[in-house]
């Protein structure tokens, strides 16, 4: 905990950390790797983004996801204002996060975007359709991280495309392992552009079919997420400190040993979700961690 911190601070610090723990195992195992203050505010950032997601998701009708939309912009005026909004627990953290590291708040407008539009469509017509969104949906929070972080202003042109880059590779990532989920609620995030391009069709998607087409089709898309992986790899010696590093190469390594589960299944992610052990990711994360930490070691991959 960052030191000399307002008790109320810390309370709603400890409940952001609490939120990160419940909702998403591998941020939390990958974030315990950074100091104390910087812990504390990726744990607030992350909060505001999955609390909101939550809100869109549970929201019913177009009239509530429209009034949980509303509530996130609420939540960061009086964040970046010094003012109150509910959940108050998560106004403190991310305000005191923000002052802190100095966040800017179209990071945090572009996330909301991303949500509002996941609202309005359930098909990406073009690549670049997709790609925009993976921005805001991931590259944002990469954006996000890095002044939490901290990085070489020397190349800050670097660090921004690098992880940008990163944000889209986890969540390319994201979209492929998730293709029969989101198909079972009426969703397709592949371009309808790559659909055509290997001759996979909606039906075949919403029913699960599996066959050459889709291999071809889920090969491409890997492809496009190892060189995203690899981009994003410049990454991590930009980076301040080594616990930095650790957290940042612990992260990207994960999700890439879900796309290497996901390639040497041949790309059948509709008979079983690929989802490696958790003792698996923790030993996984402990070795990135020691490559991350020492930026003169080779990265994943």
């Amino acid at each position: 905990m960052p030191r000399g911190i307002d008790p109320q601070v810390a309370a709603a610090y400890r409940q952001c950390q609490a939120f990160t723990r419940r909702r998403a195992t591998n941020f939390y195992i990958a974030f315990s790797a950074l100091p104390g203050d910087k812990r504390q505010a990726i744990y607030a950032a992350y909060a505001y983004a999955g609390t909101v997601d939550d809100a869109v998701d549970d929201a019913g009708t177009q009239e509530e996801r429209a009034a949980a939309l509303s509530q996130a912009q609420e939540l960061l005026d009086a964040a970046y204002s010094g003012g109150d909004a509910d959940p108050a627990w998560l106004t403190a953290g991310l305000a005191d996060a923000i002052q802190r590291y100095d966040i800017p708040r179209e990071h945090f407008e572009e996330l909301v975007l991303g949500m509002e539009h996941d609202l309005k469509y359930t098909r990406y017509e073009r690549w670049a359709d997709l790609e925009q969104y993976c921005y805001r949906a991931a590259s944002v929070i990469g954006l996000i991280c890095i002044c939490i972080f901290g990085y070489d202003r020397r190349q800050t042109d670097l660090a921004i495309s690098s992880a940008v880059a990163m944000g889209k590779a986890l969540q390319i990532t994201n979209i492929m392992r998730d293709v029969k989920e989101d198909a079972e609620r009426g969703r397709i995030y592949i371009a309808q552009e790559d659909l055509a391009l290997h001759g996979v069709t909606e039906d075949e998607i919403l029913g699960s079919e599996y066959n050459d087409r889709f291999r071809h089709l889920m090969a491409d898309y890997a492809q496009r997420a190892y060189d995203f992986y690899r981009e994003g790899e410049r990454l991590i010696p930009l980076l301040d400190g080594p616990r930095s590093r650790a957290c940042c190469n612990g992260l990207q390594g994960v999700y890439r040993m879900i796309l290497d589960a996901i390639v040497a299944r041949e790309y059948d992610v509709y008979s079983q979700r690929v989802s490696p052990s958790k003792a698996g990711r923790v030993v996984r994360m402990l070795e990135l961690w020691l490559r991350g930490a020492m930026p003169n070691v080779a990265r994943v991959g």
